[in-house]
């Protein structure tokens, strides 16, 4: 049988192991070169996690000096964007829990750790519905993401983390459970108390709006185990 043509990701993948051995034996050009091509990945996916550029900053620069200092320590078995991905979540986890950081979302522009553009993650629950949509359409979507971004807002930052893995960034629970150094049953326990406290966020603020009017609900996804 024909091989299979290798893939841009095959390659990014095999020039990221070529570095990362490289570097683990001591070359600090590779490292240099292993970060740069990883810190703004890592970046954004802080900015995600935390939903304030400036928390994201500081926890992407904790995340890229662990890497360094770690890089030895770094299984040439795994993909070095899997491990840097969980050293940036626990930088992330890390900086909440010792800071109690409170992120407080802008109403006033699109909030930059949700953006739907094809460099950021899509909204929780967001849904794409083909075709052009109306006026009202828009205007009930855009309500239904700010309450689901004040929701989330009150949610702690772990569930925060794992509902943006899974249901914004659509990984599967043995990604999400090897970037963060946990079980699958533990990844899947996490995400089930995530997803229930979104949802009672979610309701409290149904019941404490003006008439009880009620927002576009969240859609809770049918996981295959």
């Amino acid at each position: 049988m024909p091989e299979r043509p290798e893939s841009g990701a095959d390659r990014e993948r095999e020039l990221d192991s070529r570095l990362a051995h490289a570097a683990r034996r001591g070359d600090t050009k590779s490292l240099a070169t292993l970060i740069e091509r990883h810190q703004t990945r890592v970046y954004r996916m802080c900015l995600r996690v935390t939903g304030n550029e400036d928390a994201a900053a500081e926890a992407a620069q904790d995340a890229l000096l662990r890497a360094v200092r770690a890089i030895a320590t770094f299984d040439e078995r795994a993909q070095f964007s899997t491990w840097i991905t969980r050293i940036a979540i626990n930088a992330c986890l890390t900086r909440a829990r010792s800071e109690k950081l409170r992120r407080h979302l802008s109403l006033d522009a699109p909030n930059p750790g949700f953006s739907a553009s094809s460099d950021q993650s899509p909204t929780i629950g967001d849904s794409r519905s083909g075709g052009e949509q109306t006026p009202d359409r828009r205007v009930q979507q855009e309500e239904d993401r700010v309450r689901v971004l004040r929701a989330l807002d009150s949610l702690d930052v772990e569930a925060r983390a794992i509902l943006l893995l899974r249901d914004g960034h659509d990984l599967e629970y043995d990604q999400i459970a090897e970037m963060l150094g946990v079980a699958i049953g533990t990844v899947k326990s996490r995400l089930f108390r995530a997803r229930v406290a979104l949802r009672e966020a979610m309701e409290g603020r149904i019941e404490n709006a003006p008439g009880g009017k009620a927002p576009g609900q969240i859609q809770d996804r049918t996981d295959k185990s």
